[in-house]
């Protein structure tokens, strides 16, 4: 997966110039034509000792890469405004090679052999932990690109970062993906509990960071009244997604039904059963910790 290329906006589309660079990918396993595929028979000792955590430290909003919003093929993507506080779960990518030196959205020059990463909403730059849910692997990453515009994706991580967390090879992993405050007091490098909203990507309460091999879901609606959670599941149950139940959670003092598929073993599985539910008008499905 690849990053950095100028989208040029056409005359009459609505589009907030980032002043920079707007990261663009092709879709997984088709790569930009001017640029070569990424190697895939590489192992972390071709990862220089340098390729450290990032360390987070209060930096400035960049001048480049942070307009209220931006619309890339077609799809209005809104920047947050504060990224305290947020955390999200799905599939991360990656890029490399063929877009090393390349300009980022803030203006700097990608480092593959750095720990960065790019996301679509969040400020620039940011900092975030990412951890690989399908192995348990953590690093600590610098957000200073836009992207992936491809699929579900939610981050695109650099070469150094996909090799620590031992998702090189595959080229994708089922992640979670949390915000680190760098004002706050060392505490708050740490996962902490947080409520689960309704909203797609939120996370449980009293979950903290990812342990290994976790049993992963699809979660296709959260909603307050049962009925309508059965309602949902009930429509589910006549297609070919596999095992559909609602789990009934507390949350906040609040009762939730979550309507969830799965287990999905992999991302190959994640991603057919998020298609099928986009084809049936279900856009916010994702990913969920049992």
């Amino acid at each position: 997966m690849n990053v950095g290329r100028v989208l040029a906006a056409p005359l009459g589309l609505t589009v907030i110039a980032l002043a920079g660079c707007l990261s663009a990918r092709p879709p997984p396993n088709e790569p930009h034509p001017n640029f070569p595929v990424p190697p895939v028979s590489v192992t972390p000792a071709t990862v220089p000792d340098s390729a450290a955590d990032a360390v987070p430290r209060v930096e400035p909003r960049a001048r480049k890469g942070n307009p209220p919003f931006y619309d890339v093929f077609g799809k209005r993507y809104y920047v947050l405004s504060s990224s305290v506080g947020y955390w999200e779960r799905g599939v991360a990518s990656w890029y490399g090679p063929g877009f090393h030196k390349v300009q980022t959205s803030t203006g700097e020059s990608y480092d593959m052999y750095a720990m960065t990463a790019a996301h679509k909403t969040l400020p620039l730059p940011a900092y975030v932990r990412v951890t690989n849910l399908q192995n348990g692997r953590s690093v600590i990453v610098r957000v200073n690109d836009r992207g992936p515009f491809v699929g579900n994706r939610i981050i695109d991580l650099s070469y150094a970062a996909a090799v620590k967390l031992d998702m090189l090879r595959n080229g994708t992993a089922m992640v979670e993906v949390r915000t680190i405050d760098p004002s706050a007091p060392p505490a708050g490098l740490t996962a902490s509990s947080a409520a689960e909203a309704a909203a797609p990507g939120a996370p449980a309460a009293g979950v903290a960071a990812a342990a290994i091999s976790p049993v992963l879901f699809v979660q296709a609606g959260a909603f307050a009244d049962p009925a309508n959670a059965e309602r949902l599941a009930e429509k589910l149950r006549g297609g070919s997604y596999g095992k559909v139940f609602v789990q009934d959670d507390r949350i906040a003092g609040r009762r939730m039904y979550r309507v969830r598929i799965g287990p999905v073993p992999d991302v190959a599985g994640f991603d057919r059963v998020v298609a099928a539910l986009e084809r049936a008008g279900i856009n916010d499905a994702h990913l969920a910790l049992d």
